[in-house]
C-alpha cells in the first residue's frame, strides 16, 4: 500500500509540475523522448481501469484521514476528552470505605481543598443536596454535607472507591460478600418493611454509623461499578420509602440522571453529552403522561413512538433513543437499573448521541417515572 502511494503521488507529482518540465527540456535532445512519456501517462491517466482505480484510492485515503482523526480526539482530544491522571488513593483510617480519600464525617474544606468547587447542586430523596464535584466527568462523585458541612453522603461510579479489606471497583461480588456481613434483605421506613428484590443488582450493608450500597455490573461478571455512602441518621430520617415529589426532587433527579450517565460515558471513553432543554420537555411530559395514565411504555396511549413526540415538539434528529425507568426511589437506583439492562446501557454509551434531556414526574403515590431521550442533530 506504501508502494502504491508512493508511486500515485510521483504520478500526480509529474501532472502538477508538466508545465515547468516541458520549458525547462524544451528545445533539448530529450524533448522527443518526453513527449513520447507524455503521450502514455495521458493513455493511462484516462483509462477506465485507472480512473476507477484513483477514485477507490481517493474514497480509501479519506477512509483512512477519517479515522486517523477520530482515534486522535479519543486519545488527544479537545479539553472535553483530556484524561486525567489516576489520583493516589489511600485507605481510609476512620470509615470502612472512602471515596477519593474522604470519608463520612469529613468536612466540606477537606473536600473542596481536595476537588475544587462543586460544579452542580442538586435536590435529593433525602431532603438534602447532593454536591457534583469532577472535571469533565472525570472523578466523578456525589457529596451530601449536613448543616455542620459534615459529609453524610458519599457516591461515586468512577474508580475511587478503597476500603479497609481492598474491595475497589472492579472487585467481584463474590468478595465482597466474602469480606463484608450477610447484605439486608429489607429496609424499615416507619412501620413498613421493604423487602429489597432477589434478583437486585446491589447489595446494602449496615455499619455502626452508615448503611453501604454496592453497585454491581451484571454485565460485566457482577463486579464493584459504584458505591454509595449514607449515615445513618440521614438514612433514618427518611421516613417513606418514596420521597414526596416536589418541583425541587424533579429537577433534582432530572439533573442527576444526566450527570450520571455523562459519567458513566466518560469511564467507557465516550464524548460528554449536552443538556437539551427542548427534548427534556418532550421527556417531561412522557413522564407526566405515564404517570397520569398509569401506564408504563415507550408507545403512548395515542399509540405515538418517542419518535413521533420529538418530531412533534420541532426536534429534528438523525439518531435517537429513550430509556424509561419506573419506581426505583432514587436517580443513582435507577441509574444503576439502567445500565444492567442491555438496551438501555447502549443508549447510555451510543457513541454517536450528542444530546440529552430528562424528563421527571411523580404519581399520586410519589413514584418517580423516569425517561431519558438521547439524540443527534
Amino acid at each position: 500500500m506504501r508502494r502504491f502511494l508512493l508511486l500515485l503521488s510521483t504520478i500526480f507529482f509529474l501532472y502538477a509540475s508538466w508545465t515547468v518540465i516541458e520549458k525547462k527540456i524544451a528545445d533539448t535532445k530529450y524533448e522527443a523522448a518526453i513527449e513520447t512519456l507524455k503521450t502514455e501517462l495521458d493513455d493511462i491517466k484516462n483509462s477506465p481501469e485507472m480512473t476507477g482505480l484513483i477514485d477507490k484510492t481517493i474514497i480509501t485515503l479519506s477512509q483512512i484521514f477519517s479515522e486517523e482523526k477520530v482515534e486522535e480526539g479519543v486519545i488527544k482530544g479537545d479539553e472535553e476528552g483530556s484524561q486525567l491522571e489516576s489520583p493516589n488513593l489511600e485507605a481510609p483510617t476512620n470509615q470502612f470505605f472512602s471515596i477519593f480519600n474522604v470519608e463520612l464525617g469529613d468536612t466540606r474544606e477537606e473536600v473542596e481543598g481536595i476537588v475544587g468547587p462543586a460544579e452542580r447542586v442538586s435536590y435529593n430523596e433525602y431532603g438534602v443536596e447532593w454536591y457534583s464535584y469532577h472535571e469533565n466527568y472525570q472523578h466523578f462523585m456525589m457529596v451530601a454535607f449536613n448543616e455542620e458541612d459534615r459529609i453524610i453522603g458519599l457516591y461515586t461510579n468512577q474508580d475511587l472507591i478503597t476500603s479497609k479489606n481492598g474491595i475497589e471497583l472492579g472487585t467481584p461480588k463474590e468478595t465482597v460478600l466474602k469480606n463484608l456481613d450477610e447484605p439486608m434483605e429489607y429496609i424499615n421506613k416507619g412501620l413498613v418493611n421493604y423487602q429489597f428484590p432477589v434478583d437486585r443488582d446491589y447489595d446494602m450493608f449496615e455499619f455502626e454509623n452508615s448503611y453501604v450500597t454496592i453497585f454491581y455490573d451484571q454485565l460485566q461478571d457482577n463486579t464493584v461499578t459504584a458505591i454509595q455512602l449514607i449515615d445513618k441518621e440521614l438514612e433514618q430520617s427518611r421516613k417513606d420509602f418514596y420521597s414526596t415529589a416536589t418541583e425541587e426532587l424533579k429537577e433534582g433527579f432530572e439533573y442527576q440522571l444526566f450527570d450520571l450517565t455523562n459519567a458513566a460515558r466518560v469511564k467507557n471513553g465516550l464524548n460528554i453529552l449536552q443538556w437539551d432543554d427542548q427534548v427534556k420537555i418532550t421527556a417531561r411530559k412522557h413522564s407526566m403522561d405515564m404517570a397520569e395514565k398509569n401506564f408504563f411504555d415507550h408507545i403512548n396511549l395515542e399509540g405515538q413512538s418517542p419518535f413521533d413526540r420529538m418530531l412533534e415538539d420541532n426536534i429534528p434528529y438523525t439518531v435517537a433513543g429513550e430509556n424509561l425507568a419506573l419506581g426505583q426511589f432514587s436517580s443513582i437506583f435507577a441509574h444503576e437499573g439502567l445500565m444492567n439492562s442491555l438496551g438501555h446501557r447502549e443508549n447510555i454509551l451510543h457513541p454517536d448521541f450528542e444530546l440529552l434531556g430528562v424528563g421527571v414526574a411523580f404519581n399520586e403515590k410519589s413514584n418517580p417515572y423516569y425517561t431519558e431521550n438521547f439524540y443527534s442533530k
